[in-house]
């Protein structure tokens, strides 16, 4: 199912009326002024695309993307311009402790990128991961970028030169140490599988011109109490796509959940019944659950089409989390007084998302252990000091004779989900 934005029908009348597409393929690019993007929608909401996934349909299907050349000029062409967040292993997640004498910043309230960042300056966790001395912050916000030249990546293995003259961009955070400058580019909880290299590249390039010290590109994730740092280097500062990932660190606030208690609670704990009419959930990332009911917290309710542009979701991946978030009973799905299907928090969702964040916690992994599957693979991961195989898991499903699968194919992306949760469990107790 594909949803079309107000974005996708703007810019379709602008590929229209420009003819931009026929530009493209005699010139290779096609420059285009705000005030032209203006006339169907506000630029701001039209070239902004943290992500692959957010593109516009037309964009996508062309292999296309846009970058700004200046504050008010922006070049569309067969660029490459993400970059895939690495897969396979995470290092060892490294645990930190809350500061207790901080009030007015706690796990539960990091609701921006800023306060996410000024949490994990509390935490000393950037002191241990810029290596660097005396950091203090510096410049941050909105501001005027340099003026430079770049190689930039196309679609079909060829590369073309961009010229940028001031164009706008925008820094989270900027840490200043003795040796080094470090850029932010912070996200609170990446949907996608990617992110937008301009948003560390410009900014490097900007300050590499202003500062005599070594400049480093930072792109940092928060989500569920979980810090994701990535460094990345430019291994040739005049190409956009020369990037590599040169140093990932991943650090979770400590909680006093103890894992003998998970255990003990696993083990007495009374479970439900599956509910026929709640297929069984496929949403790997609890941490994703977990900012769905962040959203329905605060937004009261919202229509598929609300959440899946919030996350950047495409539609399936909206059908599962919110399902998700029904199997465990913290969402409810509705009707609102137009008769649309909306979703919004059960009252133990209201309950469990206020609650301070060690509590909010268990009450999740209670959520998670009631239900058979999950119990027995959490259960026989403790046992065995390691997670079972997945066909190892994919057998327990079968003997669950759990809702609505049938074909082994679905059994398995199913069984990535038992993992996945289990595995946030286990980083967040306390094993001592």
């Amino acid at each position: 199912m594909s949803i079309m934005t107000r974005n996708d029908e703007a810019w379709i009348k602008l590929f229209e009326k420009y003819r931009i597409l026929e530009q493209i393929t005699s010139d290779g690019r096609f420059i285009i002024k705000a005030d032209e993007i203006k006339e169907f929608r506000e630029p701001r909401l039209m070239t902004k695309f943290d992500h692959m996934i957010n593109l516009p349909k037309i964009f996508k299907d062309n292999h296309l993307s846009i970058l700004p050349l200046t504050r008010g000029t922006y070049v569309i062409s067969s660029f490459l311009t993400y970059e895939k967040l690495p897969k396979g292993d995470a290092p060892q997640i490294e645990k930190i402790s809350a500061p207790l004498e901080i009030q007015s910043l706690t796990p539960q309230n990091l609701i921006s990128e800023t306060m996410a960042l000024n949490y994990a300056n509390i935490c000393e966790i950037l002191d241990e991961f810029l290596e660097d001395e005396q950091i203090v912050s510096t410049v941050n916000g909105r501001m005027g970028g340099g003026n430079f030249k770049f190689n930039i990546n196309l679609y079909n293995g060829l590369q073309a030169e961009c010229k940028v003259s001031n164009p706008q961009i925008e820094i989270d955070a900027a840490y200043e140490g003795r040796r080094y400058l470090t850029l932010f580019e912070a996200k609170r909880e990446v949907v996608a599988d990617d992110f937008l290299i301009r948003q560390l590249y410009y900014p490097f390039r900007t300050w590499r011109e202003r500062v005599t010290k070594t400049v480093k590109s930072v792109f940092m994730v928060y989500a569920d109490g979980v810090f994701d740092f990535y460094q990345y280097n430019f291994e040739d500062p005049m190409h956009y796509n020369s990037l590599y990932l040169a140093k990932r660190k991943r650090f979770i606030i400590e909680t006093e959940i103890a894992l003998k208690s998970v255990i003990e609670l696993a083990q007495t704990i009374v479970l439900v019944q599956e509910d026929p009419k709640i297929p069984f959930p496929q949403a790997d990332r609890m941490s994703r659950v977990i900012s769905l009911l962040e959203l329905l917290n605060r937004k009261g309710c919202a229509s598929h089409k609300e959440i899946t542009e919030n996350f950047a979701f495409d539609a399936r991946q909206t059908d599962y989390y919110t399902r998700a978030g029904a199997y465990l009973g913290f969402v409810e799905i509705g009707k609102d007084k137009n008769k649309k299907t909306v979703f919004r928090l059960s009252p133990l969702g209201k309950k469990t998302i206020t609650q301070r964040y060690e509590e909010r916690q268990l009450t999740i992994i209670k959520q998670v252990l009631q239900h058979k599957i999950f119990n027995e693979v959490f259960l026989l991961c403790v046992k065995e000091g390691k997670m079972p195989e997945r066909n190892r898991v994919v057998e327990l499903m079968k003997a669950a004779r759990l809702n609505k699968i049938e074909k082994e194919e679905t059994y398995r992306r199913r069984a990535g989900t038992i993992t996945g949760w289990i595995n946030w469990i286990l980083e967040l107790v306390n094993k001592d």
